[in-house]
């Protein structure tokens, strides 16, 4: 792709009278019925079609990161169309606002620190001294492993992806138990960071990923709470849990 145009450009999609064009593809005649949602997804995110590969993996990790029961983004998405029942749409931004580096933006936290050229020792040695918390690391529910870190690295081994930043991955777990002096938790954001970049993807892009596929979590969560509405009892609990100090 060459450098940045003297004048505004997009890259993505045009739409005329007769016909739509995506990524320099006509969208009915070249992608509608011929490529997966992942397939377009990639796409879209890269400008490139997914190899078989960035297909699998990509399919993998939206799987693996869409549903994590009563999280907060979900909560915060329930109680919002509890609140308001016609605002679907409003719902789901609820949701994914809080995509930071504690819930769903901790990929992009994980794959700055894999593309870094700084050694996991001396990275977590730094983090450490600073009173920090290394991204991709701990975890409230999943003790001693979360699941689907080490799903998603055995299919990374087995299809033969595990590359260079699947392998800082792993020296910076070492390096973590080091300096803490206890093995933390790896979670999925790392492995996802991880195995994104030995898939080609540029760090800027991994956390389109958690957010596609929580996205797609938080619509089902709205879909059941217009049929099975908790949203005012998450807002009651909450109240009831945080005491009123005048």
């Amino acid at each position: 792709m060459s450098g940045r145009p003297e004048h505004p450009v997009t890259r993505i999609s045009r739409a005329y009278p007769d016909r739509v064009e995506v990524r320099g593809r006509d969208l009915t005649g070249d992608l509608m019925g011929r490529v997966t949602f992942t397939e377009y997804f990639h796409l879209l995110l890269t400008g490139d079609e997914a190899t078989e590969e960035q297909r699998y993996f990509l399919d993998l990790l939206l799987v693996a990161i869409a549903e994590h029961g009563l999280m907060p983004s979900n909560v915060a998405a329930r109680m919002t169309l509890a609140a308001d029942p016609g605002s679907l749409h409003g719902a789901v931004a609820a949701g994914i606002l809080g995509a930071g580096p504690v819930i769903l933006g901790a990929s992009e936290e994980c794959a700055r620190l894999l593309a870094s050229g700084q050694e996991p020792l001396e990275l977590a040695r730094s983090i450490h001294a600073a009173g920090g918390r290394v991204p991709g690391f701990g975890h409230p529910v999943h003790r001693p492993v979360d699941p689907r870190a080490e799903r998603i690295l055995e299919l990374a081994d087995e299809r033969g992806v595990s590359g260079h930043h699947v392998a800082r991955a792993r020296a910076l777990r070492e390096a973590v138990a080091e300096v803490w002096e206890r093995p933390l938790t790896m979670n999925v954001a790392m492995p996802i960071a991880a195995v994104l970049l030995d898939l080609g993807l540029p760090p800027r892009t991994v956390k389109a990923v958690p957010i596609l596929a929580r996205t797609a979590g938080l619509l089902g969560h709205l879909a059941e709470e217009q049929e099975l509405p908790v949203g005012f009892v998450l807002a009651g609990a909450a109240g009831a849990a945080v005491e009123y100090e005048p």
